[in-house]
């Protein structure tokens, strides 16, 4: 959820979330917080909006972010049925999210482009070569090379070291993951960590957009993991650090 307003408070805690409500050509959901200083008891409402983000591909990752974000968003996919045009998707969406195989590419940023000036653009993609090697230089990533081609766009790396069975509950067993997030364009990426923290994720930014590199090295270390050596994807990566 994407707070609108910035409030500054000590000890609030969310007490109910209303339905939600309408308005003008915008949803939003109205929460209502206390605080818990038993000298100034206070009630506070504040709207917080509801996003319309496009899902550019519907295969396991696209389905999985879709179950995670869809209790507080609306969602629109895109994809190759001409029932749910890629095109239309991303001229509807407020924020776009690339969540298709590496080969595919190029034509999803060719078919979003005209649409993405100034969106924010999820890059979830990982280049994954010939035996499970990494498919892309490392003196780039797919996130780098989305940003240039669609350079108006506020291009950010997320998700892309999770797996697909756990992007929708941040979570393998009890234990939360750590969503890394790398991009150039600050208050993108400050959106995105609360989109993180939608699904249940404890999101870490990681830097500038280069820092991606970084991220689809880490993806491709867990897919190796996983499946050449057999350790199966009820794993993740999580970030401890102390105080």
């Amino acid at each position: 959820m994407i707070i609108e307003y910035s409030l500054n408070f000590s000890y609030a805690t969310p007490i109910f979330t209303n339905p939600f409500v309408s308005c003008r050509d915008k949803c939003y959901r109205l929460i209502t917080i206390t605080t818990s200083k038993e000298s100034q008891p206070k009630l506070l409402s504040f709207e917080v909006r509801i996003m319309k983000i496009a899902i550019i591909g519907k295969g396991n990752v696209g389905t999985a972010l879709c179950t995670g974000l869809s209790s507080k968003h609306e969602i629109k996919f895109g994809h190759r049925d001409p029932k749910e045009p890629v095109a239309e998707a991303a001229k509807w969406g407020e924020m776009i999210i690339l969540a298709v195989p590496y080969e595919n590419a190029d034509n999803a940023r060719e078919a979003i482009k005209p649409y993405a000036d100034g969106k924010i653009v999820i890059d979830v993609m990982n280049a994954v070569g010939a035996n499970a090697e990494l498919g892309i230089s490392c003196t780039t990533s797919t996130a780098e090379e989305t940003q240039k081609k669609i350079p108006k766009a506020r291009v950010v790396k997320a998700f892309n070291t999770v797996f697909a069975p756990n992007q929708s509950t941040a979570r393998v067993g009890g234990e939360q993951l750590t969503a890394f997030i790398a991009g150039n364009d600050s208050g993108a990426k400050q959106i995105v960590s609360q989109l993180t923290r939608d699904i249940g994720f404890d999101p870490v930014d990681c830097g500038p957009l280069k820092a991606a590199r970084n991220l689809e090295s880490m993806a491709n270390l867990i897919i190796n993991l996983a499946y050449t050596f057999g350790m199966g994807n009820k794993m993740g990566f999580k970030l401890v650090k102390l105080n």
